[in-house]
């Protein structure tokens, strides 16, 4: 629901002109509408079960950064989401009937975004994996990361790993000023994950001397 609207947002000049592409519920999503509502979702859930929010985003992020990579990868058989042209040998020619140019190499830019969701993942369960486990057999005692830096980190990483693919990408995606609108987003996920994780590590800090 969140990709759709988030789409809807994006493309209402066309919406307006022609209001039937509301009914077309195949295509036309935006992922960072899923990942908002992702995000929203189980936060009004664990407020209404006085549940704590932070452990379970930290504990689903790799998994959705997985599921984005997968996600991609259908883009990809799509043709969805496609790059610039291109003459490197890493270049793609989509064939006729998919959504990409078909008959000219572009740049497989689904295949570069679902590595990198691929590797997010990889980041974030060994750094989790590293303060959880390893360093608590170390040191004989469990050595936790604060509840929500997982989860922080995921937006830093996905963040920046967006803003820059969509150099990358030549597919209409909306725009704010001489930006993508997936990368106005950005700038916002990175900042926010940011000043997020400085503010868990103070208040980590603060309540361990106390």
């Amino acid at each position: 629901i969140g990709a759709k609207l988030l789409y809807y947002i994006v493309e209402f000049p066309s919406i307006i002109a022609d209001p039937s592409i509301l009914l077309n519920f195949g295509e036309g999503f935006v992922v960072y509408g899923g990942l908002i509502a992702g995000f929203l979702s189980p936060l009004i859930y664990t407020r209404i079960k006085k549940l704590s929010f932070l452990p379970y985003i930290d504990c689903a992020v790799p998994g959705v950064a997985f599921a984005q990579g997968c996600g991609r990868i259908g883009c990809f058989l799509a043709g969805c989401c496609y790059g610039r042209e291109t003459t490197s040998h890493f270049g793609v020619i989509f064939p006729v009937g998919s959504q990409a140019p078909a008959g000219v190499k572009l740049i497989p830019t689904q295949l570069i975004s679902a590595g990198a969701d691929f590797l997010h993942m990889i980041i974030l369960l060994v750094i989790a994996y590293n303060y959880s486990f390893t360093a608590g057999r170390k040191k004989g005692k469990s050595k936790y990361l604060p509840a929500g830096d997982i989860g922080y980190i995921y937006m830093i990483l996905y963040g920046i790993g967006r803003f820059l693919i969509e150099f990358l990408r030549n597919d209409y995606r909306g725009e704010v000023g001489f930006l993508s609108t997936s990368q106005f987003i950005s700038i916002f996920f990175v900042i926010c994950g940011v000043g997020l994780l400085v503010f868990n590590k103070l208040h980590s800090k603060q309540a361990e001397a106390k």
